[in-house]
């Protein structure tokens, strides 16, 4: 005999092993809510796992909880409004300032370029800088991430002269029309704000990252052989293309010599920061050396100070419009804020990677509610539409880390030893560089400034377009991949990440859908249905969390992709995506690949990476501080991709600041 639910008496019968299954799975669930309930009464809060599985599981999925994502995104951040003025009391914001006010102003001017020449100069100098300014204003004083950098980037370039193209022709007042896409798009970013849609970002991984980014970088190459185009066959054309060429390979040698080894540690520093910005500097005056005088190149087009470009105020007269052009412009802004929704929040992501030891909390839905704020503005000033840069928005918060200097201590790594890596201790997390620069670029639109842009040759901003080309494409983890693939086997480290996949086809299958992908984005952009491109990087999302899991294994999508950020970061989304691998011991996933949450004693389930923790015998929510070190460290070191290990030293990524 043995008693009701217990263990067998001696002597007694065994019991079956289904009654074992069943006393198992008792025991585990009661404890499990025994520990839930002690950790609550002694916390006063319940883990971020349980919340998720109490408070939204018993929801059916069209029953929307309008404005918690805002509210929750306030409470956390609000706490830290204050800290975010008084951090600014160090010395790394005024180099971060400095730095960010010409790796924002530099592409501005050249995008500014491009579509005053193709708007027919409906869009010009002031209207770009003035868009900067309404967005880091704004952004650094109002988000929750301040440290995201705001202006005008190449797909709303694109997207602009695209729209152009459409409706000029039937007659159409373009800037009251682009209002109106404005005005629609405050709308539509207001109802995802408001539906908390932003917890979809849980889903962005790193592969529609890294095709977006791809894409961006062969915008910018595509826009300096354009720029070139333009000058014909005679001795300008043939000058500008030594100058663009020129700036290209000195503002590469000065990043190159910033990661090396030569000079002391604040020259290198110095070269990596403002190599670019000097460069562009010395060619404005080196094209008037010599018989190169006598040669007439294009300049950029400027206006007169805090005036537009073409002959009109800066309120646009949006009601000068046919009422079926006002509904006509409702699709575009669909369009627009599809781009906004992705390019935006893939910034911040980025801004806030998995590589950054952030301590601060993230707010993606009050953020994309300001963001409709700014576009309807732009709109109603006739201004292009400012939204989150890539790659300036990961460069500032690069800027702002403070590093240390460690040996690296990596064994499977030949190469690594022996040397020394600096590794950031923490990010200075402050919204006084961003207003800052915001406000520099303000100044920007003065007489005397102006005057001095308007002495800036356009193949110099052609030389700017490839050399922002060649480090988007540096950076990228398509690069680092294909880098890999075409390295010699025998050169490669034992200890490299994608080393570990056994089928060397499964990373050539991964690029090439990849490619496929950023093949069809950049294919759609040169045809008159290039407004439609936002659909295609959408879509990407999708593919990545349904179909790329039937193709590859958990354990390989475990090394192919990653998290964009760490789970301290997405907190404001609900968790983040990840593919189990089957190499983690830490993981417990069914299927192949899915969203799983963990906690951190390793186990883990399908669903959302959670921020919880084992404390005392209970499930509890860390601390900020430790969320933003093991977050960040397991991200990056159980499933991510490390560039500097595949062989990419990422421009954007490289440490800026000086060892304390």
């Amino acid at each position: 005999m043995h008693s009701s639910g217990g263990a067998a008496e001696p002597g007694g019968p065994r019991p079956s092993p289904s009654g074992k299954v069943r006393r198992w799975a008792s025991s585990l669930l009661t404890s499990r809510n025994s520990a839930v309930n002690d950790h609550s009464s002694s916390h006063g809060a319940t883990s971020a796992v349980e919340q998720r599985r109490d408070g939204y599981k018993s929801d059916s999925w069209w029953k929307i909880h309008l404005f918690r994502g805002m509210i929750n995104d306030l409470r956390r951040r609000a706490p830290y409004y204050w800290s975010d003025w008084c951090d600014a009391w160090d010395y790394r914001v005024v180099p971060s300032t400095v730095y960010m006010y010409f790796a924002n102003i530099l592409p501005a001017l050249a995008f500014s370029l491009d579509m005053f020449t193709k708007t027919n100069m409906q869009y010009g100098v002031n209207e770009v800088l003035l868009a900067s300014v309404l967005g880091a204003v704004v952004f650094a004083i109002l988000a929750c991430q301040p440290l995201v950098i705001v202006g005008v980037t190449g797909p709303i370039t694109v997207f602009n002269y695209t729209v152009y193209d459409i409706m000029t022709p039937t007659g159409t007042n373009y800037l009251a029309f682009m209002c109106w896409i404005g005005l629609w798009s405050l709308v539509f970013h207001w109802v995802l704000a408001v539906t908390n849609s932003c917890n979809w970002l849980r889903y962005v991984t790193r592969f529609p990252c890294d095709i977006f980014g791809f894409y961006v970088a062969f915008i910018y190459l595509q826009k300096g052989i354009q720029v070139l185009e333009r000058f014909g066959n005679d001795s300008p054309f043939y000058l500008s293309v030594m100058v663009a060429l020129l700036v290209f390979m000195i503002a590469y040698a000065c990043g190159e010599l910033g990661e090396s080894a030569l000079f002391r540690h604040p020259v290198r520093v110095f070269l990596k920061d403002y190599g670019t910005p000097l460069t562009v500097i010395f060619f404005t005056g080196f094209v008037h050396f010599g018989r190169m005088k006598t040669i007439e190149l294009d300049k950029l087009p400027t206006s007169a100070a805090f005036f537009p470009t073409a002959d009109r105020g800066w309120l646009v007269h949006f009601w000068d419009i046919d009422l079926g052009d006002v509904f006509i412009a409702i699709p575009f802004a669909v369009l627009l804020t599809i781009l906004f929704y992705f390019d935006h929040n893939v910034s911040s992501l980025i801004a806030q990677g998995t590589e950054f030891p952030l301590r601060k909390p993230a707010g993606f839905h009050w953020d994309l509610f300001l963001l409709g704020l700014t576009t309807g503005v732009a709109g109603i000033l006739g201004l292009p539409f400012p939204n989150g840069l890539i790659p300036q928005a990961p460069f500032h918060t690069e800027s702002l880390c403070v590093t240390k200097v460690e040996a690296d201590t990596e064994e499977n790594n030949g190469e690594a030893k022996g040397h020394y890596v600096l590794k950031r201790t923490h990010v200075v997390e402050q919204r006084v560089s961003n207003l800052a620069q915001g406000l520099l670029t303000l100044g920007t639109m003065t007489g005397p400034l102006l005057v001095v842009l308007h002495l800036i040759p356009q193949a110099v901003l052609a030389g700017l377009f490839f050399i922002m080309g060649y480090q988007a494409l540096e950076g990228n983890g398509i690069t680092a991949k294909l880098l890999f693939l075409l390295r010699d086997h025998s050169l490669t480290p034992g200890g490299h990440p994608l080393a570990q996949i056994p089928r060397r086809a499964a990373v050539w299958s991964f690029v090439a859908i990849e490619l496929a992908a950023f093949g069809a984005t950049f294919a759609i952009t040169q045809t008159v249905a290039a407004v439609g491109f936002p659909v295609v990087i959408l879509a990407l999302i999708p593919v990545r969390a349904l179909v790329l899991p039937r193709v590859f294994t958990p354990h390989e999508l475990g090394i192919l992709d990653a998290p964009t950020a760490s789970p301290f970061t997405m907190e404001s989304a609900g968790g983040s995506y990840v593919a189990p691998s089957a190499s983690q011991e830490d993981v417990r996933g069914h299927g192949r690949g899915g969203v799983v949450e963990r906690d951190s004693t390793g186990s883990g389930s399908e669903g959302v990476v959670s921020t919880a923790g084992a404390e005392g015998g209970g499930v509890g929510r860390k601390s900020e501080e430790v969320l933003a070190e093991e977050g960040r460290g397991r991200a990056v070191e159980d499933v991510g991709i490390e560039m500097s290990r595949l062989g990419v030293s990422r421009r954007g990524q490289a440490s800026r600041s000086a060892a304390r």
